[in-house]
């Protein structure tokens, strides 16, 4: 993301999002699957996105995580993040949302929608934004309005953040800068 002011573009589609959804294989991590001789999972979690998270959640916005797979490992990263809605273990990504949203208190279009792969797409026809990571299927690329540079798992979900506090005038005081309007 440039230091340039946002364009009109993205400050139509970000101000109304209040609710971040993001997958979690693909987005967070780079989708690869790390299993030992016990079938224990382990993944790899980028920094700078968990950093993202924090900067959205503290500017006063949701985070909802919905993922197929799950584990104690995306629990443990995100909870320590401070996402406190995780769903995980589902099919239907789409119902999984719907039935979020009156404990949320948002509508569709003020989600943006963070994905790599098809379980994401009914999502980003539901959502006020769909943003693909620059790794993601081919359906899902021609889908997003938005695409980030970084790959998931290495800083997309940072970038993302990024882009959205920019284009709203919020990016200053969450990251708690003094100057300007970096």
């Amino acid at each position: 993301m440039s230091e340039h002011a946002a364009s009109q573009s993205d400050r139509e589609l970000a101000s109304p999002i209040r609710l971040i959804v993001a997958d979690v294989d693909g987005v967070f991590t780079d989708g690869g699957l790390w299993i030992d001789a016990a079938g224990r999972e382990f993944k790899r979690f980028d920094v700078q996105d968990g950093l993202g998270v924090r900067l959205w959640i503290e500017a006063g916005f949701e985070w909802l995580a919905v993922t197929g797979r799950g584990g104690t490992a995306v629990r443990h990263r995100l909870g320590e993040l401070g996402v406190r809605w995780i769903v995980s273990g589902v099919a239907d990504k789409e119902a999984a949302v719907e039935s979020m949203l009156p404990r949320l208190g948002v509508r569709w279009s003020e989600i943006a929608v963070i994905g790599d792969d098809l379980p994401e797409l009914p999502l980003f026809r539901r959502a006020g934004l769909g943003v693909a990571v620059a790794n993601a299927a081919t359906d899902v690329l021609q889908a997003a309005r938005w695409v980030t540079r970084s790959t998931g798992g290495h800083g997309a979900v940072r970038e993302l953040v990024e882009r959205l506090l920019r284009a709203t005038d919020r990016w200053a005081v969450a990251n708690g800068s003094t100057g300007g309007a970096g």
